[in-house]
């Protein structure tokens, strides 16, 4: 056996350790659970209740053990005194707690991605152990103390090295979801992911430096770090698509960590979901913080004094209605500082007690209660009282109030003076138009304003106090059993009580427009506007926020430009912290440095200092006479790539971006050419693939962003130019397009589009 092969026979015996701990540990609590389900229903309602608590958390712990399957071990650090230290997905000890693996959260951990040389306290050696499935098919050290023995026995064994995983996890093909990076972890992203919770962390990087990566690992460290701050107020995840959101899906189960909320900003309001867009400038316009007055300015204008009040007859009594009445009720409602909705309840409780006393005040004698509570009954019954009070006092809710905002442009001229006679044009639209995702954050807004509607809010008060007699008794329960200080807490046995997992904290989160997270995570953050903002902050009173994007590849007219001038006004000056990756680790060094000198020449500011692989014919560009023949020759080069890139077993992106109006024409060349090139049930195979989890994707630039695919094709650079709403934007637009593909980019284009734009 060669020196080599016994490492990695070693290594293979810790492995094979790690994970027969891994299959006891998952059968144990196979054991327990059905153990507690063959107890059935039977028992006591204590009895019954504990077992389903025991239940869910034999459940949640199992879908753990799963998720960390791939890759449960992929570190080790050896210090001076020769002890090893195994690095993994999760912690693990065995049967007589000794440690077997450690979690690469936890502090004992820190020196496997953050130990230099220079810098490396008692750890000598760092070795990177990679995995296929269970085996372990290679190993890599690092000697962090050059005067160790461990330089001469790595060397002599040929594992000597760096850096190499990082590499080869690069150059695997990519499979329509993001894997992890926490084998490959850098310096300077593990100081991120660890930073302090309390504040707010900007991450800027340019494509390929691994922001999402940090995020979502900072998110999981956060987790596992501040568990009890955080397992009951949970995570909220906010991305730019569907697409980018299935994406990144795997990432934190492999982790170890599941629950957390993973949302687009049209899809943050439980219930509501956009289906329209809007032309930039519309979207630019609605993202404008100061639509935030416009909204509570709508609601203001629907609290007034009718100009006709009526006098209405109560047991032969003449009751008026009087606009002196109606502003003091109005004056007491708006006291109360409660949501519209809420504080109409005053209002007309104030106003019906007005009116009762109008009533009493002309008879010639002192009624009894019984009158005056007949009397009252009889005003609450009055058609043309209730009429006359909601133009009084409105009942709105938040959807009817933004659909008559743009339906009325004249109304919404008188609301904002700041809006130009254009600004309306772009903004009205006809009434009952479906929401656009621009439209969400106001709606947020005008929900927050007005409260829930008044027939939800009955039926919400009915919950309410359910819930509250449904957790006195879970308390109750728990004293009885003695069992309160255990491990067994009374939210357990309440979240049993309601339906076990369906009230697990991120079901409940995703369920409830009103839930506070313990931290937010935002992805491609430049693209939120002032509105968009406004919607996160109100999300997280504890401003506990990571801040990942980039400022060069902003789209949205609204968008951010520059961090300073955006974060300073959410959090202040002194309440957030910049970092900036500057290592490419995505693109070939081909790729990097023409998007860079095209985006440096345009104007953007770039972050990326270097790329770290260089890929021999990384670029490639093909020029034809005309349109027809451009789409054949693209529809020809994605073959060519799919036969390298796409493979049957689901593995292998490709991407052909291209301007909008090309999208359909090129979709059917690419197809077109496939189907000629593929045997039937491979071509059926491709075609079939839902959008989010295509292996060849014909699309857009907006879609593309934060994802990224083996080979790009981009289609008609210069077209795509023309279509962005400005010169900045397409110069982001275009960015972004050509920074996806982690092998090969290919420009094709006509001699016109070639002529249009210098790339």
């Amino acid at each position: 056996m060669s020196s080599y092969a016994s490492q990695l026979h070693e290594e293979q015996q810790a492995v094979d350790r790690a994970y027969g701990r891994l299959d006891d540990l998952r059968a144990e609590m196979w054991q327990r659970l059905d153990t507690v389900r063959a107890a059935g229903s039977h028992g006591s309602p204590t009895q019954r209740t504990e077992r389903d608590s025991f239940a869910t958390m034999y459940e949640d712990r199992l879908t753990q053990l799963r998720s960390v399957e791939d890759r449960l071990v992929f570190g080790r650090l050896d210090a001076k005194d020769g002890t090893r230290r195994y690095i993994g997905r999760i912690g693990l000890s065995s049967s007589d707690h000794e440690p077997i693996l450690t979690d690469w959260r936890a502090e004992a951990a820190r020196p496997f991605y953050e130990a230099t040389p220079s810098n490396h306290g008692d750890i000598v050696m760092r070795r990177h152990i990679t995995l296929s499935f269970r085996n372990v098919v290679g190993v890599e050290d690092e000697v962090l103390d050059v005067h160790s023995d461990q330089v001469g026995q790595a060397s002599s064994a040929g594992t000597l090295t760096g850096e190499g995983a990082l590499l080869a996890s690069l150059s695997s093909r990519r499979t329509g979801k993001m894997t992890d990076i926490v084998a490959t972890i850098q310096a300077e992203q593990d100081r991120i992911i660890r930073s302090d919770m309390n504040r707010a962390v900007v991450v800027q990087g340019g494509p390929g430096t691994g922001k999402t990566a940090v995020a979502l690992h900072r998110a999981a460290y956060l987790l596992y770090t501040h568990r009890r701050t955080l397992e009951r107020s949970g995570v909220l995840v906010v991305g730019p698509s569907s697409a980018f959101l299935h994406y990144i899906d795997q990432v934190l189960p492999s982790l170890g960590e599941t629950g957390v909320v993973s949302r687009t900003i049209g899809d943050l309001i439980p219930g509501i979901t956009a289906t329209a867009t809007d032309t930039p400038y519309a979207a630019k316009l609605k993202g404008d913080r100061r639509m935030a007055q416009v909204v509570a300015n709508a609601i203001a204008a629907r609290i007034r004094v009718p100009d006709n009040l009526p006098t209405v007859t109560i047991s032969g009594i003449q009751v008026p209605m009087l606009a002196v009445d109606i502003q003091q009720a109005q004056a007491d409602a708006k006291r109360t500082r409660q949501a519209h909705n809420k504080a109409r309840e005053t209002f007309i409780r104030s106003m019906l007690s007005s009116m009762q006393n109008r009533y009493a005040e002309q008879l010639d004698y002192t009624p009894d209660q019984a009158e005056l509570n007949r009397a009252m009954q009889l005003l609450r019954m009055n058609d043309t009282v209730r009429k006359t009070l909601n133009l009084c006092w409105l009942p709105m809710t938040g959807t009817w109030l933004i659909d008559q905002l743009f339906a009325h442009p004249e109304r919404l001229s008188t609301l904002a003076g700041w809006l130009s006679d254009d600004d309306i044009r772009a903004l009205a639209r006809p009434k009952g138009s479906p929401l656009t995702k621009s439209d969400i954050p106001l709606l947020d807004e005008a929900m927050e304003l007005l409260g829930p509607d008044p027939k939800v809010m009955a039926k919400k008060s009915a919950s309410d106090a359910r819930r509250a007699a449904e957790e006195q008794y879970a308390k109750d329960t728990l004293a009885a059993t003695g069992l309160g200080q255990g491990i067994i807490s009374s939210q357990m046995l309440l979240d049993q009580m309601n339906g076990g997992d369906a009230e697990l904290t991120s079901q409940r989160a995703a369920a409830d427009r009103e839930w506070t997270y313990g931290h937010i995570v935002v992805d491609e953050a430049q693209e939120l506007t002032g509105m968009d903002w406004r919607m996160l902050m109100r999300r997280c009173p504890s401003r506990s926020f990571t801040i990942v994007g980039d400022v060069a590849q902003t789209s949205a007219l609204g968008g951010t430009r520059r961090w300073d001038k955006t974060m300073n006004r959410l959090f202040g000056a002194e309440h957030w912290d910049l970092n900036e990756l500057t290592i490419n680790y995505r693109n070939p060094q081909a790729v990097s440095e023409l998007a860079s000198q095209f985006a440096k020449h345009e104007g953007l500011y770039i972050s990326t200092v270097h790329a770290v692989r260089n890929l021999t014919g990384a670029v490639s560009r093909r020029t034809a006479p005309d349109t027809a023949s451009m789409l054949e020759a693209a529809a020809a080069q994605t073959a060519q790539l799919a036969d390298h890139y796409v493979s049957s077993d689901g593995t292998g992106r490709i991407a052909v971006i291209c301007p909008d109006e090309l999208i359909q024409p090129m979709r059917d060349a690419v197809r077109k050419r496939l189907s000629q090139q593929l045997d039937a049930a491979e071509y059926q195979r491709l075609i079939d693939q839902p959008e989010w989890d295509e292996q060849i994707s014909v699309c857009g630039t907006e879609t593309v962003k934060g994802l990224e695919f083996d080979a790009v094709i981009v289609v008609e650079p210069g077209l795509i130019m023309d279509e962005a709403p400005s010169r900045l934007v397409a110069a982001s637009d275009l960015y972004v397009a050509m920074t996806r593909p982690t092998q090969k980019l290919v420009i094709v284009r006509t001699k016109a589009d070639e002529q249009s734009l210098n790339i």
